[in-house]
């Protein structure tokens, strides 16, 4: 419904500015507009939309019983943090269409594995998937200080979104990760470290592949060993990676070297990358709008999605 209410609004302002000239023109051009673009208000109003779904990472008998997930003081910067999850979760936001399976993207906000920055890194993020036709599946995953739990929860929910695949008109060969900061960190990982069995297996879940389809690392954290110059331990190289998309800035000066790095470890094994590195930008932007050209990222990663075949607007 939020995308009706934006294309409504565009197709008003639209329909004064040409009723404006079709006045001096004649009746039939305004009514035909007035068609046109009631017909595009009726589209938009009937696309079919989907409530959001919740489900919990792990069965409550495994983990904490009850959350104790609660929000940090606001810092005056509009970002809300949340903390203390201790049961981890996510939450499936479908794609507004049914016509064919969509790709999905598990979205993990970054924070330093202390905290998770929800909006501007986790449904603002939603949004924007949703609105290029990807089903957006933002987890919540352990935090504070647990990085081990937070990779255990990234890989059962890969299992888990693929498992209900066809119940959520999801393609179970398009579903790949997106991650900020420390949740590029934990997207990192996830797309290097899938075939180790790292958890009991629980249910039937626990039997499928969990290494995504794609991976896209904003500003990804903690890839370099600094003290040896060379990529974390944790980081496992192979040909096995799968396609990734790269966003990194060079003022971000304590993590860029770590991203350098990754992206040329990629390129040595041939694994199909590309790497946008700006000037400047800072770290934590998110998907927000900036004064700085790094803003532009969502636009250069929905062409390299079509490019590489995740989204096909053809089928949509």
């Amino acid at each position: 419904m939020k995308y009706a209410i934006l294309f409504s609004v565009h197709n008003k302002i639209s329909l004064n500015t040409y009723k404006r000239g079709a006045m001096r023109k004649n009746n039939i051009l305004r009514y035909t507009l007035i068609i046109v673009f009631c017909t595009g208000w009726y589209c938009a109003e009937h696309t079919e939309t989907f409530e959001p779904i919740a489900m919990n990472i792990w069965p409550t008998s495994t983990e904490a019983d009850t959350s104790t997930e609660r929000p940090l003081a606001s810092r005056g910067d509009s970002v809300i943090r949340i903390t203390d999850i201790t049961n981890p979760s996510f939450t499936v936001f479908r794609a507004n269409q049914t016509k064919n399976p969509t790709p999905a993207v598990l979205i993990f906000p970054g924070g330093a594995y202390k905290y998770l920055a929800i909006n501007k890194e986790g449904t603002d993020v939603a949004n924007w998937l949703n609105s290029i036709g990807i089903t957006a599946v933002l987890v919540k995953y352990t935090v504070p200080e647990n990085r081990e739990a937070a990779f255990r929860d990234g890989q059962r929910a890969i299992r888990l979104v693929r498992y209900h695949a066809k119940e959520w008109n999801i393609d179970p060969n398009r579903i790949g990760v997106i991650g900020f900061s420390a949740g590029g960190h934990l997207a990192t990982r996830l797309s290097t470290d899938f075939k180790r069995n790292i958890y009991k297996k629980i249910d039937d879940a626990d039997t499928i592949n969990c290494r995504p389809d794609f991976s896209i690392l904003m500003y990804p954290a903690y890839l370099e060993n600094k003290e040896l110059h060379s990529l974390a331990s944790e980081i496992k190289i192979s040909q096995e990676i799968p396609p990734t998309f790269i966003v990194q800035t060079k003022d971000d000066s304590s993590l860029v070297g770590g991203t350098i790095l990754y992206d040329q470890a990629l390129k040595d094994l041939g694994v199909p990358s590309i790497f946008h590195l700006f000037p400047e930008g800072g770290h934590g932007y998110g998907i927000w709008p900036s004064e700085y050209a790094v803003s532009n990222w969502p636009k250069l990663c929905e062409k390299w999605l079509i490019e590489t075949g995740i989204i096909n607007k053809e089928s949509q």
